[in-house]
């Protein structure tokens, strides 16, 4: 069995597990938008025990914001409430929420002489929303884009363990190996379904 197989089934697992708290949810009329809000609450949260040198309340709250990302689209699917609008806006605020988690990081590192380590933050920041932006460019042009060690999943359990356990250096520069290692697998895998040769329908863009 594949990483894929593994992580699809790992997906599964999560979601049936979150259909009971789903349909409390839906019962008691959440969306899944203010779920996804929720979640960002939390990792901001989860930032400023960071600051604050909290740092096993901040892995637990950071590893709570992860579950309510995974309840929203759990609620979603539940209540017939998928829309190109939640996916935009949950994708968003997941940016956003790493972001700030990973500022926070940054700074606790900075803070404490560590310059070496805070550069680092910034990397796995970057390879992060590389990880993100590479499948979602991918998709926008035809490919189907999966791949890859290290996902959404996998960097909130890793960031969330390196808080709670003490671990966070290590967790860090794991983390830039993990993320930057993605991004090339997931470009090499575009680049083949799509071909390196730049057609003329297809529009590039930086953005």
């Amino acid at each position: 069995m594949n990483l894929d197989s593994l992580r699809d089934r790992g997906h599964d697992l999560a979601e049936r597990a979150a259909r009971p708290f789903a349909r409390a949810l839906m019962g008691a009329r959440v969306t899944p938008n203010q779920v996804s809000a929720a979640a960002m609450a939390l990792n901001v949260a989860a930032a400023g025990l960071i600051l604050d040198d909290a740092m096993v309340a901040a892995g637990i709250v950071y590893l709570c914001a992860g579950a309510l990302d995974l309840l929203d689209g759990a609620l979603a699917r539940l209540a017939n409430q998928v829309s190109a609008g939640g996916a935009f806006l949950d994708s968003t605020l997941d940016r956003i929420s790493e972001g700030v988690v990973f500022a926070a990081i940054a700074y606790h590192f900075s803070m404490n002489g560590e310059p070496v380590n805070a550069a680092l933050a910034v990397l796995a920041l970057l390879f992060s929303l590389l990880v993100s932006y590479t499948r979602a460019r991918a998709e926008a042009l035809g490919s189907q884009c999966k791949v890859g060690v290290t996902t959404r999943a996998e960097r909130v359990v890793l960031m969330a363990a390196g808080l709670a356990f003490g671990l966070l250096v290590w967790v860090v520069w794991l983390m830039v190996a993990l993320t930057a290692f993605t991004v090339v697998q997931r470009i090499v895998h575009t680049l083949r379904e799509l071909g390196t040769p730049a057609r003329p329908e297809s529009p590039r863009s930086d953005a």
